[in-house]
């Protein structure tokens, strides 16, 4: 019984590393280059609710309007759906790990993909929203200014046009 025990543990181990990202994490050059949209907008509204997801899995989704402010990449559109798992319905509130809440107000970069209904997702989950920004257009928590982010997304998706 112990045997078996240590065994499974060891298997949960295995496979829980097998997730965990390996190295530095992707420079905002490397987010622009992965992402099928890259804008900078304002989060005007959020409704969660209850949905499953793809492996049969009842979650709070978080579905955000998000008006654009500018297009670094992609088509320009107006205003953007996209959706992030977690948030509250009525008392109870799901927080997850490796993906930020959407407040309604705040202003970020957002790294997107689309997901075949048309709906916007994160790029790479949480690394798709991680650059929320400050009245002083910075970066929240850093020095790192917006025009910082503007230049370096510009030189990733030329460089990316230029191969």
């Amino acid at each position: 019984m112990k045997q078996s025990f240590l065994m499974f543990l060891a298997c949960v181990a295995a496979s829980a590393s097998s997730y965990a990202q390996i190295g530095p994490p992707p420079t905002v050059a490397e987010r622009a280059r992965g992402a099928g949209r890259v804008v900078v907008a304002t989060v005007l509204d959020v409704h969660a609710r209850f949905e499953s997801n793809q492996f049969g899995d009842q979650l709070i989704v978080s579905h955000a309007v998000l008006e654009v402010l500018e297009t670094w990449k992609g088509a320009p559109q107006p205003l953007v759906n996209i959706a992030v798992e977690g948030g509250t319905v009525g008392d109870l509130t799901l927080r997850v790990s490796d993906l930020p809440s959407l407040k309604e107000g705040e202003r970020a970069v957002f790294f997107l993909d689309v997901t075949p209904g048309g709906e916007h997702i994160p790029h790479g989950r949480g690394l798709g929203v991680a650059l929320k920004l400050t009245a002083d257009d910075r970066v929240a928590g850093t020095q790192l200014a917006l025009s910082d982010v503007r230049d370096q997304v510009a030189e990733a998706v030329r460089g990316r046009q230029g191969r």
